[in-house]
């Protein structure tokens, strides 16, 4: 350990500067030219005793010794700027003052202070390298949690869309359903129809029958000709052999029998529900006046009487109100084909 000498003080008083420099006769700086050997008035007391110790504690507080030794390089650096601006003076030191102990104290405070800003910067590195880890962990985080909703939007809307597909197809689905169904009820429904009417006519079958056998037709309802007085044939031909049995074809009574000018041999029939049928050409007749008749009875023959070209029989239809319809429709209507 060693003592610090108080430090000397530069001659103050009229014709010096605050730095030991005297004036000179024309009041400028005159340099100094001997050596300035300070008393025991000049010095100033002893400041007392440092020690420096050369073990590192963390008890240091950080700022306090990086503005410490922030603080020192200002001073060393100012001192450095001034001393360059200044004319060079010889100084002599009292015994001990900035001797190799306090060099050896003033290197080892420097190497403290070198050690301490080490131990700060490398701190606050690792402090500033822990944020910014902690700051990408967060981004990470926070990237992770946003993908994850925008998969969850995605697996919702096709989960959505999927339903509502699922939805179209179902209700397209039950629309084609009902739509087979709807026409299978239709279809069913006609065939029942058609059913019906075949067993009524059937069943009516039973009750008319054609007119003749073995025949032809050769002219039907509605054709046009000079063959005919009014220009159109108002019957239904059937050209068969002379002497073919002409047949009743339904239940009635005979209304007319006998010879009627361009008809030939004709017998009128009229029949239950009041529709007259009518037998031309004939070539005899086989009925009477108010003769009740069924179904396939015979009431005359195949001719060719009147105004005829040929061997036939010449058939009309006229309604309860008197109006001559055609004979083809009308037998069918009765479940005949002529």
């Amino acid at each position: 350990m060693a003592s610090n000498s108080p430090a000397p003080q530069a001659p103050a008083g009229p014709g010096y500067m605050s730095n030991g420099t005297r004036f000179g006769e024309d009041g400028g700086a005159e340099p100094a030219t001997g050596e300035w050997n300070p008393s025991a008035e000049t010095l100033l007391p002893n400041r007392g005793r440092h020690r420096v110790l050369r073990q590192q504690r963390r008890a240091f507080a950080r700022s306090s010794t990086v503005l410490g030794v922030g603080v020192i390089a200002a001073v060393g650096a100012g001192g450095i700027a001034t001393a360059q601006d200044k004319a060079p003076i010889t100084i002599s030191l009292p015994d001990g003052l900035g001797g190799t102990e306090d060099g050896a104290q003033n290197a080892g405070l420097a190497t403290m202070g070198d050690t301490v800003t080490e131990t700060a910067t490398g701190e606050q590195s690792e402090a500033d390298g822990n944020a910014g880890e902690a700051l990408r962990s967060r981004i990470l985080q926070q990237a992770e949690q946003q993908q994850a909703q925008a998969e969850a939007e995605r697996r919702a809307a096709a989960e959505k869309a999927a339903a509502e597909a699922a939805a179209a197809d179902a209700l397209k689905a039950s629309a084609d359903a009902k739509k087979k169904a709807d026409e299978a009820k239709k279809k069913a429904a006609e065939e029942a129809k058609k059913k019906a009417e075949a067993e009524r006519l059937a069943k009516l079958a039973k009750s008319f029958a054609l007119p003749t056998s073995s025949y032809n037709i050769t002219s039907t309802f509605g054709s046009s000709g000079g063959l005919w007085s009014s220009g159109q044939h108002t019957g239904l031909d059937f050209a068969a052999p002379a002497g073919t049995p002409v047949k009743a074809v339904g239940a009635g009574t005979v209304k007319s029998a006998g010879y009627a000018g361009s008809y030939g041999y004709q017998v009128v029939i009229e029949l239950n529900d009041g529709t007259e049928v009518m037998y031309a050409h004939l070539s005899s007749i086989n009925a009477n006046v108010g003769q009740k008749v069924v179904a396939g009875d015979m009431v005359g023959r195949v001719g060719s009487t009147g105004n005829s070209t040929g061997n036939h029989l010449h058939l009309e239809v006229k309604t309860p109100g008197g109006t001559t319809i055609d004979p083809g429709a009308w037998l069918r209507s009765k479940g005949l084909q002529p």
